[in-house]
């Protein structure tokens, strides 16, 4: 199998698309991010690259909490929405039902099937994004989005989100089970 050698680029994987939220001068504000991933189990740590530009990294910087609210396919045009306008022009406040946890400076979306609220351990800031470090502090899942008690992928639906074609997409089905799939395989 040949392999073509590519500059380093953000389109390594398929990225979940998050919805971050945070209060901005008493509003609550929202932006798509696809730079987003967990970073460590216990406590749950998840990491945001975002552009300092966005006007939610100034409720994220004030308040120094935000949501992490994941959303399924049916989302993708209010998604994509908030990702054309910005809080400094439009309320995104009135795209979505909101709701709040015990962070009362990190909006959630009733919408999203999974959503969760983080507060602001740390930053890094790079030279095009900020890394903010947020600790989970509650995640809500809607009922119907689990099955027997558990998150479950195929009824939550999230959407993905790949570079550099700009695509949206859902997740397939499932092809092994980890840690037991390998089992019996043969190097």
């Amino acid at each position: 199998m040949n392999k073509i050698s590519f500059d380093p680029g953000p389109f390594v994987i398929p990225m979940p698309v998050a919805i971050i939220g945070a209060n901005v001068e008493g509003i609550p504000n929202f932006m798509p991010a696809a730079f987003v991933g967990i970073v460590n189990a216990n406590p749950v740590i998840v990491a945001c690259g975002l552009s300092p530009n966005h006007h939610t990294c100034k409720g994220i910087e004030e308040h120094r909490t935000f949501s992490l609210n994941l959303p399924g396919i049916d989302l993708v045009k209010a998604t994509d929405w908030c990702g054309l306008n910005s809080g400094v022009s439009v309320s995104k406040a009135k795209a979505f039902r909101i709701f709040y946890g015990s962070l009362d400076m990190a909006p959630m979306i009733e919408e999203c099937p999974l959503t969760a609220e983080c507060k602001v351990i740390e930053k890094t800031a790079f030279n095009v994004d900020t890394v903010y470090y947020g600790e989970v502090v509650r995640i809500y899942i809607e009922e119907g989005a689990l099955t027997n008690g558990a998150p479950d992928w195929k009824k939550i639906n999230p959407l993905l989100f790949t570079f550099p074609d700009n695509e949206y997409w859902k997740l397939g089905d499932p092809v092994g089970k980890a840690w037991s799939a390998g089992e019996g395989f043969k190097p």
